[in-house]
């Protein structure tokens, strides 16, 4: 960009601010410029592909030696302003999953209600592999925080103009504050703990937890009491990875309230059922909640069974169509060709236009859907080797039970391969070593990793930086009495992954 002028520019102006004109004049008096209209922008891109490191990628573009060198495409936006990634229009004409309102009857998709995961902004102190530590935690923190609520009552008598922000203490290793709980101690209002509110949440992929569900401490509740009316109501729900990831598309089903980043960021949750407080019957003040309370809804709508019906017959029920999405859902063809869309909105599905293929697919999300959400009783894959080696008796071990020797054997610190790329071997502790795990096994990928590295990452021992606040995955074993569990659980998702790749080869190919 050339251009003259008489008088200098002051030195804190920019340029760039000033509109480009042939011929403009600067804001000082006198000063003029010309300018060259500017060409329009070409775009160039190479992909180098995803989920690589910085040296991985220096490697790649290394190797072309000049910028010249590399393939690259020149970018045209199509009609929706993608440049890269661009969405393919036969999207759009399936049928979307999420009804435009919730909880509408009339709604033409395939449910009537979604929910995103939980997001309580306190995952440090509301989740736990113990519901001991829980409790404990969240009576400590409730107890700090009436004693703040309450302190600032006092104190704001003394001084109406102090905001509820200058007088709390934000010590983290106290309390989290959120917006709603500082909106809570401006009010004054105090809690208590509730022990009948704890679900058995599921924080990650294949990674079970307790859960303090209390509305005061869950930031986003969201409709999950709906969904899941008490710990103990029976639901499905259908988990997948919401808009906006760079993570290729996943999905995983489970029965209890899963997390905000449970199947990706901005999990998005599609129930079998969702429920209503039974406003018709009569109670006494003796009477406790029973599953007499609530009305189950069917999820599923009535548009898109008349159209399954229509199409496939009148057997067809909606836990059939439920099941179909799933394993449609799974479909390899699907997720390729729509990767792009499934990237930036919600899954839209066809109706198959064969019977026997609707069935088939709906027949493989039943079986997905049982192998996923029943993980813990899969037994081991054929083939796959633990050697074991327990601790050596010495005198500081001679007075420990026979039992608390079993709980040391099976501890778990963190779980690792050998060597990066020696994944048919994991190291579990000191004395365990995984061995011959099928390759295949790590084609399972949900939430951006294998379903193995899920467990491998999350069942470790950790340390909440903020908080100071220790999760450690051995507690759920002593709290259930099972010493094995981890390492049975390692094995069952060798073998929940594999068959989950068998499962997904038998799958219809589908043409779009």
């Amino acid at each position: 960009m050339n251009f003259t002028a008489r008088k200098t520019y002051p030195k804190k102006q920019n340029v760039r601010n000033y509109r480009i004109d042939k011929v403009s004049t600067c804001p000082r008096r006198g000063c003029t410029r010309n300018i060259t209209p500017p060409m329009p922008a070409k775009i160039y891109y190479y992909d180098i592909g995803d989920y690589l490191s910085r040296e991985e990628k220096l490697k790649i573009v290394s190797e072309y030696q000049s910028f010249d060198a590399l393939p690259l495409t020149q970018l045209q936006p199509n009609e929706h302003g993608d440049w890269i990634s661009q969405r393919n229009d036969a999207f759009s004409q399936f049928i979307p999953l999420e009804p435009e309102k919730k909880l509408d009857a009339k709604t033409q998709s395939f449910f009537v209600a979604n929910v995103i995961g939980v997001s309580t902004c306190r995952d440090a102190w509301v989740y736990s592999f113990s519901q001991q530590k829980v409790t404990e935690n969240m009576q400590r923190m409730i107890d700090f925080y009436n004693k703040q609520a309450n302190g600032y009552k006092k104190a704001i008598e003394k001084n109406p103009n102090l905001s509820i922000e200058d007088y709390m203490d934000t010590d983290e290793t106290k309390i989290s504050w959120t917006r709603a709980l500082r909106n809570d101690a401006k009010k004054y209002i105090n809690h208590s703990f509730d022990k009948t509110k704890f679900y058995k949440g599921v924080h990650r992929p294949f990674t079970k937890q307790q859960l303090y569900y209390h509305k005061q401490f869950i930031e986003s509740p969201g409709l999950w009491t709906q969904f899941f009316s008490t710990p103990n109501i029976e639901n499905l729900v259908i988990c997948l990875e919401g808009t906006g990831s760079s993570k290729n598309f996943g999905c995983l089903i489970t029965d209890t309230i899963p997390d905000y980043s449970f199947a990706g960021i901005h999990t998005q949750c599609f129930p079998l059922y969702y429920y209503e407080e039974n406003q018709s019957r009569q109670r006494t003040i003796f009477d406790t909640k029973t599953g007499d309370d609530y009305i189950r809804r069917d999820a599923v709508s009535d548009f898109i069974l008349d159209r399954a019906r229509k199409q496939y017959g009148k057997n067809v029920t909606k836990e059939d169509i439920f099941y179909y999405v799933y394993g449609f859902l799974h479909s390899p063809e699907y997720r390729e060709t729509f990767s792009a869309d499934l990237k930036k909105m919600l899954p839209r599905l066809p109706l198959v236009d064969e019977p026997k293929v609707f069935w088939q697919f709906s027949k493989a999300g039943r079986q997905l859907a049982q192998l996923h959400l029943n993980y813990e009783t899969v037994g081991a894959y054929k083939g796959v080797m633990v050697l074991y080696e327990p601790l050596s008796i010495t005198d500081a071990l001679r007075q420990v039970s026979k039992t608390e020797m079993e709980y040391l054997n099976y501890r778990v610190e963190k779980m690792r391969f050998p060597k990066k790329d020696q994944k048919d071997t994991i190291i579990y502790n000191g004395q365990i070593m995984v061995k011959n795990i099928p390759a295949k096994a790590y084609q399972y990928i949900v939430n951006g990793k294998s379903a193995i590295e899920w467990i491998m990452e999350r069942y470790a021992v950790t340390v909440h930086k903020d908080s100071g606040i220790k999760n450690d995955p051995n507690d759920w074993a002593k709290e259930h009495d099972d010493p094995k569990y981890i390492l049975n659980l390692l094995m069952s998702v060798i073998n929940v992954s594999a068959q989950t790749v068998e499962i997904v080869e038998t799958l219809p190919k589908v043409v779009f």
